[in-house]
């Protein structure tokens, strides 16, 4: 008999428990499993990196039997498939790679012009390199970029977006889960910008039903870090800087729910979890 008695927002205390405490495992999981190896040695030592890359794979691999169980015991059984639910599907992949990516480096417009100005490329140059397979043998040879790139946003967005958001969704609601789902990562980490980042990729993955979009954003962050807003301070172009700084922030708030329309990206799988009346302005 499922342990559901009622849908968004309203699941019932059993319900919510079992969500609240199969997310904190899961969260506690994932970031322990970077901690189980004892050494002496800095954390970017490729050997370091190679052992977290081990137990983080593992616990990643593991998450979504982790929720299959979950949606087992609580009687969430019928409806899109496990794979669907967690954002792996093809039906609107490619808007869902490139519109949320752009979105995200509207935001970044500042950081990007003061990229650009500090350390000017030559375009056709830039297109050669990103062409070159030996440029691309080089990055994955690199542990650090395989790390900052590939491994955690792949990893991070599989267990806290698509695993978590799942289970939370049915207990408190889309819009809520939006704001719950980062603070597990706080609880057992830390406190910081990334829980605010982590309510925009649980976003972008409820209005896209798209794994993919959460994880490019998170790889295109990772390698921009946050903005130096004190080198802009002290730049010779600073009021240019700031002019584009301010743009990207007021284009990126306009340009938020137009470029994550639902209706880009086929139907939302985790809608089907919460009440109709409680997820229309999130899946609409």
């Amino acid at each position: 008999m499922s342990m559901m008695a009622d849908h968004g927002g309203g699941g019932g205390p059993v319900l919510c428990s079992i969500s609240v405490v199969s997310c904190l495992l899961l969260a506690c999981g994932y970031v322990g499993s970077l901690y189980v190896w004892r050494s002496q040695l800095p954390r970017d030592h490729p050997t370091v990196i190679k052992r977290r890359f081990t137990s983080v794979l593992i616990v990643s691999m593991l998450s979504p039997l982790w929720l299959w169980t979950w949606r087992q015991y609580t009687g969430f059984k019928t409806g899109p498939s496990l794979l669907v639910l967690m954002g792996v599907h093809l039906e609107g992949i490619f808007a869902a790679a490139c519109l949320p990516l752009l979105l995200t480096m509207v935001l970044f417009f500042g950081p990007l012009i003061q990229l650009v100005m500090d350390y000017p490329w030559d375009f056709l140059e830039g297109m050669k390199m990103f062409l070159d397979p030996q440029f691309w043998a080089q990055c994955l040879a690199d542990m650090r970029w395989m790390r900052n790139q590939v491994v955690a946003p792949l990893t991070e967005e599989l267990v806290f977006r698509a695993c978590m958001l799942p289970m939370l969704v049915p207990c408190t609601g889309l819009s809520r889960a939006i704001i719950t789902c980062p603070l597990f990562f706080g609880v057992v980490f830390q406190f910081s910008y990334t829980a605010v980042f982590g309510a925009y990729t649980a976003f972008i993955f409820i209005r896209t039903g798209h794994l993919i979009g959460p994880v490019l954003c998170h790889s295109f962050c990772n390698y921009m870090g946050f903005p130096a807003i004190g080198a802009a301070l002290e730049h010779p172009h600073k009021v240019t800087i700031f002019f584009f700084y301010l743009l990207g922030v007021i284009l990126f708030f306009l340009l938020l729910f137009p470029m994550t329309d639902p209706t880009f990206y086929g139907s939302l799988a985790i809608c089907h979890l919460t009440k109709p009346d409680t997820s229309t302005s999130v899946c609409t």
